[in-house]
């Protein structure tokens, strides 16, 4: 027969296995999925990056250029850097769960194409602290764009995968929101 002791042990354990359940609960998103398959990790994530290169509070400006950058139609030798709001939406009001920070730049002479090495630091949920990098070459125009995932920090370290972007809204000033599917393999 158990004691008062084991009895009060045995419901202080089972209440500290339903509080860290129940933590571990909500700190999964809507944005990104875990899939533990053995000794690797699949994550899945989708979210948006707002680009503003125009207007008073630029998310991207130009720090850089070639001789010829002004009359190219491509913004050839145009070189950028950012820092751009990440969020669960397209519409940029909606919860910000990180920041793309690095740079771009203008590498096609006949069509536009960026050079992108940027790394997608995140703030939300249990991401909140780890990012990946991406070192890829973006054919802008193109609707679905595949770019390499090299490397990460935090729950992405030694990330390795690709990242599908597909541009949701753009206007005439260069400012674009894009949609982001990412598929990254870690190990466990």
């Amino acid at each position: 027969m158990a004691t008062q002791n084991q009895i009060s042990l045995a419901i202080i354990l089972v209440s500290a296995i339903f509080f860290s359940a129940q933590a571990q609960t909500s700190d999964q998103t809507t944005w990104a999925k875990r899939n533990e398959t053995g000794k690797e990790v699949i994550t899945t994530l989708q979210f948006y990056f707002h680009d503003v290169v125009s207007g008073q509070n630029p998310t991207a400006i130009q720090i850089a250029q070639a001789a010829q950058t002004n009359t190219s139609s491509n913004f050839f030798g145009g070189l950028w850097m950012v820092d751009d709001a990440l969020t669960v939406g397209p519409d940029p009001s909606s919860k910000l769960i990180g920041r793309a920070r690095g740079l771009y730049g203008s590498a096609g002479q006949t069509d536009l194409g960026l050079i992108m090495a940027l790394s997608y630091v995140f703030t939300d949920g249990i991401y909140d602290g780890s990012s990946f990098s991406l070192l890829s070459f973006n054919p802008v125009m193109k609707s679905d764009r595949e770019m390499a995932v090299v490397g990460g920090t935090g729950l992405f370290r030694l990330a390795r995968g690709y990242a599908i972007a597909n541009t949701y809204q753009g206007n005439a000033n260069g400012d674009a929101i894009v949609g982001y599917n990412v598929t990254i393999v870690t190990y466990v």
